[in-house]
């Protein structure tokens, strides 16, 4: 059997019709042959990766063993499948691949897509820790992680993104995320009422436990630390917001964890200060956009770049406020839109633009952002750039 490397590469990253059944035949043969830790499913259109991470960061500094499981990846496949702290070593994949492969077979094993299949290699490599964090990819109903038990689910914000395959009302989108609550559900802040509607419903069909995170009692000193904390770390408010949901979902769960434990974690990619004066986001859609612009207190220099099923225009519409210019980096995926596009949503929003040449003044303030392409665009630009002056 190939190694786990070639054989990712050897799958496509997106099919034009998915198989909701394929993944649930292959848990089933998967499932007798490794353990089911604790599971928190995360589900939502922004803030999955923030919330499990801190979901999981927290739960481990307590002592326990955690796993966390998110997608896509920036700059490596590693960065998917999170373990005590740390990504995942090469080794403990390949051991993972070495055990999965053989008992799902070859037929079924290539059939897989490359979430699929890599979801339930998180699966084996989280067997054996206390908690597993679950980020959904695309949905929720149907999403490859939703597959096995979980404890919780938690709801982060629900916003109108991947319409041809999720529905074109928030109603829609909600009613497909939302389905994939079991037993308990916390609800994050939503901007869209009817997020908490169709959450009342489904948990009153599913008898699940429902938790509003607007409901919950507030410990003053609680928030006043969290808030000092989000201050020291350079968050936005928003990531406070997802910081306080994880909090909440610890506490349902009856896991303990230390709040000044949060000025150790990195949330790479999420407002990141990755320079003094360039933060770098791998957010995508109008949600995103507009918690990023009030997130930030001064004007930037916007790198962007979009996929063409994301609505463009209407992000840089709502970035534009606090975008002096725009550079155009190019990225590299088959489902990138056109620089020509991207010209014309510009011209439309009205914000001045050029082209990314590598360059980053210091005299400048930059915000990275359009998706995980963009950053990891931006990220390989800078140290290709950076190897040639050395």
């Amino acid at each position: 059997m190939e190694n786990l490397e070639h054989f990712l590469d050897s799958k496509p990253l997106y099919y034009q019709e998915i198989d909701h059944e394929r993944i649930k035949v292959a848990y089933g043969v998967l499932k007798p042959h490794i353990k089911h830790p604790r599971t928190v499913h995360i589900v939502g259109t922004n803030g999955k990766g923030s919330t499990g991470r801190i979901v999981a960061y927290l739960a481990y500094k307590s002592g326990l063993n955690v796993g966390h499981y998110s997608s896509p990846h920036i700059m490596k496949f590693n960065e998917r499948i999170w373990l005590n702290g740390e990504d995942a070593s090469v080794e403990v994949l390949e051991t993972a691949h070495q055990k999965l492969f053989p008992i799902l077979g070859r037929e079924l094993s290539e059939a897989l897509s490359y979430f699929e299949y890599t979801t339930l290699l998180a699966l084996v490599v989280f067997e054996h820790v206390d908690l597993m964090v679950l980020e959904a990819g695309l949905g929720g109903e149907h999403d490859a992680t939703n597959v096995c038990d979980k404890e919780l689910s938690i709801i982060t914000p629900i916003g109108l993104d991947h319409q041809a395959f999720l529905g074109d009302t928030i109603s829609q989108i909600a009613a497909t995320k939302i389905r994939s609550i079991q037993k308990a559900a916390l609800i994050a802040p939503q901007i869209h009422e009817e997020v908490i509607t169709i959450a009342k419903e489904i948990a009153s069909e599913k008898k699940a436990k429902l938790f509003l995170s607007s409901d919950l009692p507030e410990d003053i000193r609680t928030v006043q630390n969290l808030k000092e904390i989000a201050r020291q770390k350079g968050w936005g408010a928003y990531l406070a917001d997802n910081a306080m949901v994880s909090l909440q979902a610890l506490d349902i769960m009856g896991i303990p964890y230390r709040l000044d434990d949060l000025l150790g974690i990195e949330l790479f990619g999420r407002f990141y200060l990755w320079r003094k004066n360039v933060r770098i986001d791998v957010g995508h859609n109008p949600l995103a956009a507009s918690a990023i612009e009030k997130a930030l207190d001064h004007k930037v220099v916007l790198i962007y770049n979009s996929l063409d099923d994301k609505d463009y225009e209407e992000v840089l519409r709502r970035l534009r406020p606090k975008v002096k210019r725009v550079e155009i980096i190019p990225i590299y995926s088959q489902r990138a839109t056109t620089i020509f596009k991207i010209e014309e949503a510009l011209q439309k929003v009205g914000l001045p633009y050029s082209y990314f040449e590598g360059k980053i003044e210091d005299d400048e303030r930059y915000l990275v952002f359009g998706s995980f392409y963009v950053v990891e665009a931006f990220l390989k630009e800078l140290k290709i750039k950076n190897e040639k002056l050395m």
